[in-house]
């Protein structure tokens, strides 16, 4: 049986590799805080956010723009906002 090929989109490419960019940054700045607890602290709260983004990435890679693609997309920019608002970075 023939593979299916995976359903791309442009513009859905370009929020991923925004969020990217976006969970870099961010990781960046608590990297570059001196005070390690705080910087623990940040790092464990924004892991969510990052495993959220990982999944976005991977189903994208796996299956292309599925019904999934929004549903996933909603839920890092949920939780990367809700950790905007949580903690001062």
């Amino acid at each position: 049986m023939a593979k299916k090929r995976r359903k791309l989109n442009k513009d859905f490419e370009r929020k991923i590799y925004s969020s990217k960019k976006n969970v870099e940054l961010v990781l960046a700045k608590i990297y570059d805080i001196d005070d390690e607890e705080i910087q623990k602290e940040y790092m464990s709260a924004f892991n969510k956010v990052v495993y959220l983004y990982e999944e976005l990435k991977e189903d994208y890679e796996k299956q292309g723009f599925s019904d999934n693609s929004e549903e996933l997309l909603a839920s890092y920019k949920k939780a990367f906002s809700l950790f905007e608002s949580e903690f001062e970075i």
